[in-house]
């Protein structure tokens, strides 16, 4: 229809808020544009209902004017020619009372015909309304679909992007097996000549030996054998000596110089006072360590730096400052001899600086994505690491050069090392497992799965128990022996703060410590498996906390850079 104008129904995610007012503001437009069109006919029907009433009027007059005419007639107050003059009036106003009536009646029949159209426009326009409510209805149900079918769609580039990664890891597995299969077949090759010269070797030898036999001139083989009884005799009786001059020797250790291998009793004492809190990092302090030899703290921090601390007698003092880093160092960890310290950075890569003169020695690269936990191997010269491209990889730092590389899968948030060979690696993952590696084989065995995410691992002194910190707010104790989860840990208010969280065991293997969102330390008895202390003094989440291996102190770093020492004795 001409005038009418469709409202302008196209989507804006700005005015979303508004729909009901800009819905109500175009009906009101479209009604106003569609009654223009209409203006003239109203006017016209109104004007016709006027001279309806004004031929209304002048019929009553003339109707009045009629009686009295009659009247008069009756009455005989005229003369014949006024009675022909008035009759021919009365019929004139006969005549036009009639065509006034028929006016009147075509008048009345457009009415009617104007109400009828106006009905069908209304029942027109409150079906265009309906079908209005019904597609805007519709608009939202489809939009609705869209927004679950386009969830969908990045659920499913998500799964696919996994898997292209799997797919490239199993294609880098795949290569890396060829190639040492390759590497085993020439060994084997060089490993069976090697075989055989060396039996061509021992062949010589017997033939030699005989020779030696009948020119010594020996009236025996039986003489020739004791004679080198006699001779090894001799040679285990000066092994003998040396060893009992060895446990005669009662010389005394130093105590600063225990260590957890000594195998020596060591009792925790459980702090209920913080002595020492100080300001160690430009930022967040993502990483803790006890020197296993001096009161020296090691801290790593998002400024990428790692910083020694020297804590005696009351008081803290920066030993020195290790740089290097490129990004926020996220582990760090001394070697069995505390002359070395690694720290694990998310630059994707690692590095390892002496503690004496704290210089640079190693920087191990190979990984393509941060780096979240490295530890030492067993010697100081072999380091593995974690990363977030789903890879461990382990490092020989005399040829400075990835010697093995192990594909988990997941990324690797924590690792351990269960034995002092250094042969057996415990990792914990972001799929919530917890993979035991033989550093013999390529691939994990006997996984354990967790209910949440893996943030971090610690080993008990004895290396039976496996300390697990996990996402869903809980600590778990794992028995090595049975590869089974033995306790439980968890309390009211306690809430796991990041995917990097470090729980730690008592150097007896008595109590747990780990750091909660709201900045408390939890402390647990293993054995009661109850709240053994809550300490409270950080006012943002703990990332992670270490207990010094004589027992005596514990300590904690938040992630707005502060670090607190625990302990009712310093």
């Amino acid at each position: 229809m001409a005038g009418t104008e469709t409202p302008d129904l196209t989507y804006s995610p700005g005015a979303s808020r508004d729909w009901r007012k800009s819905i109500i503001s175009q009906l009101r437009n479209r009604n106003r544009s569609q009654t223009y069109c209409f203006n003239d006919l109203i006017c016209l029907h109104n004007r016709l209902f006027e001279n309806a009433n004004t031929l209304r009027g002048e019929n009553l007059h003339l109707t009045v004017a009629n009686e009295k005419l009659r009247c008069e007639v009756a009455g005989g107050s005229g003369t014949s020619g006024t009675n022909a003059a008035l009759e021919a009036r009365l019929l004139a106003q006969a005549e036009e009372l009639t065509m006034l009536h028929k006016r009147r009646g075509e008048h009345t029949q457009q009415i009617v015909d104007l109400n009828n159209k106006l009905q069908e426009m209304t029942k027109d326009l409150l079906s265009k309304e309906t079908s209005l409510a019904e597609s805007l209805e519709s608009n939202a149900s489809l939009r609705a679909e869209l927004t679950m079918y386009m969830n969908k769609e990045r659920e499913l580039e998500g799964v696919n992007q996994m898997l292209r990664d799997e797919y490239q890891a199993l294609q880098l597995a795949f290569a890396s097996l060829e190639e040492k299969l390759r590497k085993v077949q020439e060994e084997n090759r060089q490993l069976v000549e090697r075989v055989i010269k060396c039996k061509a070797k021992d062949a010589e030898k017997m033939n030699e030996e005989n020779d030696n036999f009948m020119n010594e001139g020996f009236t025996s083989p039986t003489a020739f054998l004791m004679q080198t009884i006699s001779k090894f005799g001799k040679r285990q009786a000066k092994v003998q000596k040396d060893l009992e001059d060895a446990a005669r020797d009662t010389r005394a250790i130093s105590p600063d110089r225990l260590s957890l291998k000594d195998g020596l009793g060591i009792t925790t004492a459980v702090p209920s006072n913080v002595y020492i809190k100080f300001s160690a990092h430009d930022g967040e302090v993502s990483a803790v360590k006890w020197s296993p030899v001096d009161r020296i703290l090691a801290t790593g921090g998002a400024d990428r730096k790692v910083k020694l601390w020297d804590i005696s007698k009351g008081s803290y003092e920066s030993k020195g400052m290790l740089v290097g880093s490129n990004a926020s160092v996220m582990s760090v960890d001394f070697d069995s001899t505390g002359t070395l310290i690694l720290g694990a950075s998310n630059d994707f890569a690692s590095r390892v600086w002496s503690v004496n003169d704290l210089r640079l020695r190693h920087t191990l690269t190979g990984h393509c994505a941060k780096v979240l936990a490295a530890k030492f191997l067993g010697e100081p010269s072999k380091v593995v690491t974690g990363s977030h491209d789903r890879t461990l990889k382990i490092w020989d730092l005399r040829s400075r050069a990835c010697i093995e590389t192990k594909f988990a899968g997941s990324s690797c948030n924590d690792l351990v090392t269960s034995d002092g060979a250094g042969s057996t690696i415990i990792s914990g993952h972001f799929d919530k497992r917890i993979r035991f590696w033989d550093t013999r084989s390529e691939s994990s065995c006997n996984d354990i799965v967790l209910q949440g995410k893996v943030t971090s691992l610690d080993l008990s002194r004895d290396a039976n128990y496996l300390l697990s910190c996990v996402r869903d707010d809980t600590v778990k104790l794992l028995d090595l022996r049975m590869k089974q989860i033995v306790g439980s840990f968890s309390a009211d208010g306690f809430k796991v703060g990041c995917d990097w969280a470090r729980a730690t065991f008592s150097p007896d293997g008595q109590y747990i410590a780990v750091g909660s969102v709201d900045g408390s330390v939890f402390i647990w008895n293993v054995t009661t498996n109850k709240i053994e202390t809550v300490l409270k003094d950080h006012t943002f989440a703990v990332t992670a906390v270490a207990w010094h291996p004589h027992g005596t102190y514990l300590a904690s770093v938040d992630r707005t850079k502060m670090a607190a020492v625990w302990g009712d004795h310093v």
